[in-house]
Formats: C-alpha cells, structure tokens, sequence
C-alpha cells in the first residue's frame, strides 16, 4: 500500500503521516453524542429534539380559518368606519356653528344698518334741508359721523352734495365712506 522509506531524513515524518492515515481510514465517524462527556454526578444530557417540518396546510383548514375570522374582520372593519364617521360628524357640526355665528353676525350687521338708516328722522331732515349749505355742513361736522351720514343719506342728493362741498374735506371723506357702506346692498365682507 504505502512504502516507506528507510531513509533517517524521512524516518520520523512518514512514520507520523501513515499512522494518521491508518487511523483515519479505519475509525468509523465520530457522532457528537460520543464527543459529549459528563462529569462524575452530573446528569446525563437530554437527548436533542429532532426538528420536523409541519406539512402545510390544506384548502380545507385555510378556508375554515378564514370563516371563524371573517365575523371578527367584519367588526372591525365597522367600527373602523363608525370612527371614521364620527370624525367627519364633528366636523361637519364644527362648520356648521361656524356658519351659524357668521350668519348671526350678519343678522347684527343689518340691524346695524337698519337702526343707523331710523335715526335720521324725518323732523330733522327737513331741519337740514331748510338750512343754509355752509350753516348745515358746520353743524354736521360736530354731530356724530353715524348720525350725520345718515342725515345726508336722507337729503336730496343735490342738497347733501352742496354740503359735503362746503365740510372740511377729511370730514366729508369720513362722511362719504360710511354713506357708501351703508347704501351697498350687498355685503362688504
């Protein structure tokens, strides 16, 4: 099989190197429960479980787990969209008193308006339409704007121009701007 040299350079080497050889070829594989020791009293080692592979699952199975969760799916799926609702209600209901206070806020506006148009009565507008336009624009400027425009806006539109002519021209400005404001009939904001 193997020949070996008698040579004294060789002699140790080729010794080393057919006894591991022989060994090898000749040993069965050493398993891992051989290798283990145990040391005196102590237990021996448990046996490792072996691992096996779970065949998989059928149609059958996949079908019956998909029927014992669909009910539960379904309720979750319903109070997922019940939340849902609930948001969107709350925002609905928050617009909804947005507009609300906006159209209060008109209503008032108007009234505004209504009471500003009813102060200037008739007795006093014909108090200024007989006066003189310089004697007339004087007394406006120092009656309250509101009150003054609303005298103006009740005067024959010539009689008030010749008034707002002879007014200081910061006051008629003043004067002119609310009369604006209030004769738009659609509103500013």
């Amino acid at each position: 099989m193997i020949e070996l040299s008698s040579s004294n350079a060789h002699g140790p080497l080729t010794v080393f190197a057919a006894a591991v050889l022989a060994a090898l070829l000749c040993s069965a594989p050493a398993r891992a429960e051989d290798v283990r020791q145990v040391l005196p009293g102590g237990q021996t080692p448990a046996q490792p479980t072996q691992l096996t592979r779970d065949k998989l699952p059928d149609e059958s199975e996949i079908q019956r787990f998909c029927s014992n969760i669909a009910d539960a799916a379904r309720d979750r799926r319903y109070a997922l969209q019940a939340e849902e609702l609930k948001q969107l209600q709350a925002g609905i209901d928050q617009r909804m008193k947005a507009l609300e206070d906006k159209r209060a806020e008109y209503e008032q506006w108007l009234k505004r308006r209504e009471v500003f148009l009813a102060r200037a009565e008739d007795s006093v507008v014909k108090i200024y339409a007989g006066m003189k336009p310089d004697a007339a624009a004087e007394r406006l400027a120092m009656v309250n704007v509101e009150l003054a425009a609303a005298i103006l806006m009740k005067l024959d539109p010539r009689k008030a121009g010749v008034i707002l002519n002879e007014m200081d021209q910061k006051a008629a400005a003043a004067l002119t701007g609310i009369m604006a404001s209030a004769a738009r009939r659609v509103d500013p904001s």
